[in-house]
């Protein structure tokens, strides 16, 4: 196929897809995703080994300034560079959801990892993410501070549970940079803030109570914090430590744990 034919094509898809997002308000999200993913790979075909020469963004050059005078000035240089990307991802492994908008792919397109962009895109179907949440997920390396063994899984569809998803580290949220030495410290600063907390834990907690009273025969104790995974349809003793984990404090969480049930 001639450049020209590519550059005919490239415009009939990007201009159905406007009349569809005018008129079918419902499937935007498909037709964008449809259209650009098709867009991406006519601008592949058409550059052909252009890509890994040095001046292979010309054609993209070209073909914006027609699109940005014919159909819509969204269509520059940048827009198709990205559009290319999403082709390219989507070749490699990256799961193409509905559920998702483009803007949310605009996020993911960057990341170099299929596996780190596959997480991501489950997590915003599973917890209904926006834009501006799966962008703090991203900035906040949530993929990079899983276990390998739960990366490991998630790969291979493996069964997961709630312990999988601790993160290392955890990341509590500190506006003011409050030099934390105490457990109470630390217990304060999650109970002000806990739906960001749990948020950080991941999908499906819930908040019980803190210095929750539980009874060990004739004493009673206090557990930091309990939780509950909805998901997993269990309880989650949280124990705060400023210090080293040491085994009588494992001794101690599994004890509580066993009482919980």
């Amino acid at each position: 196929m001639k450049q020209d034919n590519y550059y005919e094509k490239i415009k009939e898809t990007l201009i159905n897809n406007e009349i569809t997002r005018k008129v079918k308000n419902y499937s935007i999200n498909k037709s964008d995703l449809e259209s650009y993913y098709n867009v991406g790979k006519l601008l592949i075909e058409a550059q052909g080994k252009e890509i890994r020469a040095k001046y292979g963004d010309n054609l993209l050059k070209t073909y914006s300034l027609k699109l940005v005078n014919e159909v819509n000035k969204q269509y520059n240089v940048t827009f198709l560079k990205r559009l290319r990307q999403f082709y390219l991802i989507v070749q490699k492994g990256a799961t193409v959801s509905h559920q998702l908008c483009w803007s949310h792919y605009v996020e993911l397109i960057p990341l170099d990892n299929i596996n780190t962009i596959n997480y991501y895109i489950e997590i915003c179907k599973n917890q209904n993410l926006s834009v501006r949440q799966l962008r703090e997920k991203i900035k906040s390396n949530e993929y990079e501070r899983l276990p390998e063994s739960t990366k490991n899984k998630l790969i291979n569809k493996e069964d997961i549970n709630v312990k999988d998803f601790i993160k290392d580290p955890i990341i509590i949220n500190n506006p003011n940079n409050i030099d934390v030495t105490k457990e109470k410290t630390l217990q304060k600063l999650i109970l002000e803030n806990i739906e960001d907390f749990l948020k950080e834990l991941g999908d499906g907690f819930s908040f019980i109570g803190s210095e929750y009273k539980i009874s060990i025969g004739k004493s009673y104790n206090y557990i930091d914090l309990l939780l509950f995974n909805i998901n997993f349809n269990c309880y989650i003793v949280v124990e705060l430590k400023v210090s080293e984990l040491k085994k009588e404090h494992i001794g101690r969480i599994e004890i509580r744990q066993e009482l919980i049930k």
